[in-house]
């Protein structure tokens, strides 16, 4: 499956996703609208950024020329009608022998949190993609007083790449959002709060300014094809954290981060993290 890019028609945020989902209904993670997957592009040619149709304005079926999904098949070849209605003829009977074990689609009005097939008598269910947010200098702000943070999954750049928090976890008096789940951290950004527990540090808001001295200590990770490292900050970021409570081992909260390097990296956004408990000092 390929993948492509499409931009909500209400708000513009592109959003990304794969073919498989081209005429599901979706949520833009920015406005939350309800959105209608338009078509993937032909091969890889995403010079041309697609929109998606807000549910509610897709055109209707009845009139091939303002519907682009509309098949010029069945005007092309009228017996693909006869075809069809024999194979819903065999899934009606199907239907009634079965009682209904076929699976039904979802309502035109379903939303991504709603049915959208069933494994093993469960109902599985649609996540949004999630996408970072647009990267440019609007998002690199070091005054705290304009942050904004969105109710999304933590998303930024690092080192000049779009980032996405895949995993986080609380250890050893550090928090750690993550592109995997397992390893070493090789992409991502670890905050060191000089060993602090996560007990302490649960409903608790953080806001350190750019001229603050000595702070908690920020670590960017990179890695890609020509490049691999890391950079340290201990001076010269903004950072703010609005800590939840700590339930059940798990540490969630909301962080806006930018920091001072060359590529101008930020991170904003929400995170559940995991709770491990410290390693013992040695003695």
């Amino acid at each position: 499956m390929s993948e492509f890019k499409y931009a909500c028609p209400v708000c513009s945020q592109h959003i990304k996703c794969d073919s498989s989902q081209s005429g599901t209904i979706m949520v833009c993670p920015t406005c939350f609208q309800k959105i209608i997957v338009p078509q993937a592009p032909a091969g890889n040619d995403q010079k041309l950024i697609l929109t998606g149709i807000k549910v509610g304005d897709r055109p209707s079926v009845k009139d091939p020329e303002a519907n682009p999904y509309a098949s010029t098949q069945l005007k092309r070849f009228p017996g693909a009608i006869v075809v069809l209605v024999i194979f819903l003829f065999i899934g009606v009977a199907v239907a009634f022998v079965y009682h209904g074990t076929i699976f039904k689609p979802a309502s035109p009005g379903a939303t991504t949190n709603q049915l959208s097939s069933a494994t093993n008598g469960k109902p599985a269910l649609l996540t949004p993609a999630v996408v970072a947010p647009v990267a440019d200098d609007t998002n690199w702000m070091l005054n705290l007083a304009d942050a904004t943070i969105p109710n999304s999954t933590a998303a930024g750049r690092i080192h000049g790449q779009d980032f996405i928090t895949e995993h986080a976890s609380f250890s050893n008096g550090s928090l750690n959002l993550r592109a995997g789940t397992h390893g070493p951290i090789t992409f991502g950004i670890t905050i060191n709060f000089n060993g602090a527990q996560a007990a302490e540090l649960a409903g608790k808001n953080l806001n350190i300014l750019a001229d603050t001295n000595k702070s908690a200590r920020v670590t960017l990770h990179w890695q890609n094809d020509t490049d691999t490292g890391k950079d340290s900050f201990d001076i010269n970021y903004a950072l703010r954290l609005e800590f939840g409570a700590l339930t059940n081992n798990r540490l969630s909260g909301k962080i806006y981060l930018c920091t001072p390097d060359p590529q101008k990296s930020y991170l904003m956004g929400t995170f559940d993290a995991d709770v491990h408990k410290s390693k013992p000092k040695t003695q």
